[in-house]
């Protein structure tokens, strides 16, 4: 692991760093321009940075997931009545009262999976970060773009 091996070059701004899990976004920019410097050159703090950059960006993914998956459920059980089979013959429930289970549990889903995502993004710099990668990827797809067409996009 490459954080183990490396050691930070300025402990004092690696621990002020560390505390703050490597965000700067929040700073003013004449206290951002000495972080920025040190992260540019220690290697420990930038591998450290972008583990927790990582972290963030998969924190954000997975909440998102779990809002997709809970929307997925209910618009299945609006659909199809996959279960009807299993609730009345096995479990003994009358049909509505397994359908209005099942809807309370993926609506509460749902809105734990919203509220959990509204916190990952007021907690973490994420959306700064995924709105970096997307720059940065728009950029360097556009680099290889025909001059033909480069030439028709306004600027």
């Amino acid at each position: 692991m490459a954080m183990a091996r490396t050691r930070c070059t300025d402990r004092v701004i690696g621990a002020i760093l560390a505390s703050w899990r490597y965000d700067i976004s929040g700073i003013s920019p004449e206290m951002r321009r000495d972080y920025e410097h040190h992260l540019a050159e220690c290697a420990h703090c930038q591998t450290r940075q972008n583990f927790h950059r990582s972290l963030d960006a998969a924190l954000a993914v997975l909440t998102s997931l779990a809002a997709l998956f809970f929307l997925f459920a209910l618009a299945v059980l609006k659909h199809i009545k996959p279960l009807e089979h299993v609730a009345f013959n096995v479990l003994g429930l009358d049909i509505s009262d397994m359908y209005h289970m099942l809807l309370s549990a993926g609506v509460a889903g749902l809105c734990f999976s919203v509220i959990a995502l509204a916190l990952v993004l007021m907690a973490t710099p994420a959306p700064s970060y995924l709105g970096g990668i997307a720059a940065e990827r728009a950029r360097l797809l556009e680099e290889r773009l025909p001059a033909a067409i480069k030439s028709l996009r306004p600027r």
